[in-house]
């Protein structure tokens, strides 16, 4: 691609949100045919915006969690570390400091700026066309192809989350090499809920990405255990997660007030395989879950 593939892809015709929405044949066609000239955009634009390239470090992790981590990828038997970090707040759903709410005003200019690039990029299906909604995997279509977020998503989901949830959860060991990730922002008046369900993962990871001085109302996520029927709406500060399988019903209330941001990661196994929680499966050494799988990409896409 030459030189103006930023100014082409910024003025190409663009599908309808009525046509994005309805996932309409043509829409699939214009991301397939566009996919090199899009990637080739997001590399011009990130090269004119050098100074946002240094934002996204391992400096917007939580300080307590990013040692953690490092102490246990160098010795294993140190996971111990990560876990003390984690609580169950709910049967099967931990929650933990996974950003640094002082370093969050960084991913979010990131993001911000990315929407005002005015290169198209796919919303997340189901979500309305708003500020800050994007797929984020290679795997997708119309995906944030910026060279310098794509290298953090990697590290993210390979250092941090792979690990932890293999810790957490031993039994999506295997049913985790592929990778899938979303973020959303919700606000009032448009896509504000998204109705009981559950993911197609054998992991979901769902991390706040607002403000501390960012207020909002409403937009909790109940959550449901199928065995004792409790039901339970949890609310997360800035930077804080929530890890659960993607078998345990959820869903995310409306906003009422203020606006809330969140990226939304996933893992599963090749095809779309997902870990069956409750079945019995191999135990494995420490090492093992501090490891990146070999598998490649399978370019199976969840939605």
């Amino acid at each position: 691609m030459t030189g103006n593939a930023l100014s082409a892809a910024r003025s190409i015709e663009r599908p309808t949100q009525e046509a994005m929405l309805q996932r309409a044949p043509s829409v699939n066609q214009f991301w397939l045919q566009n996919r090199d000239l899009f990637e080739d955009a997001w590399k011009q634009w990130e090269s004119g915006e050098s100074e946002l390239v240094g934002q996204l470090d391992s400096s917007l992790y939580d300080t307590n969690l990013r040692n953690a981590v490092e102490h246990a990828w160098k010795d294993p038997s140190k996971e111990s570390e990560v876990k003390a970090l984690w609580k169950e707040v709910f049967p099967g759903v931990y929650e933990a400091q996974f950003f640094n709410p002082a370093r969050l005003a960084s991913l979010r200019d990131y993001l911000n700026r990315v929407s005002d690039a005015n290169i198209p990029i796919r919303p997340p299906y189901g979500i309305s066309l708003n500020r800050g909604g994007a797929m984020l995997d290679k795997r997708s279509e119309g995906y944030l192809a910026a060279p310098s977020f794509q290298a953090f998503y990697q590290a993210l989901m390979d250092s941090y989350m792979r690990p932890i949830a293999r810790m957490l959860f031993p039994d999506i060991t295997g049913y985790d090499t592929q990778t899938f990730g979303l973020s959303i922002q919700w606000q009032p008046d448009t896509d504000t809920s998204l109705r009981a369900h559950t993911d197609a993962s054998s992991v979901t990871l769902n991390v706040n990405l607002n403000l501390p001085e960012e207020d909002f109302s409403g937009s909790g996520v109940r959550f449901f255990d199928r065995e004792t029927q409790k039901v339970s709406e949890l609310t997360f500060a800035p930077g804080t997660a929530l890890m659960h399988h993607g078998s345990v019903p959820h869903e995310s209330m409306p906003i009422t007030e203020g606006e809330r941001s969140n990226l939304v990661l996933w893992l599963y196994g090749e095809a779309g395989q997902v870990a069956r929680p409750r079945i019995a499966h191999e135990i494995i050494d420490v090492k093992q879950r501090w490891t990146v799988p070999s598998a490649k990409a399978d370019g199976f896409a969840p939605f």
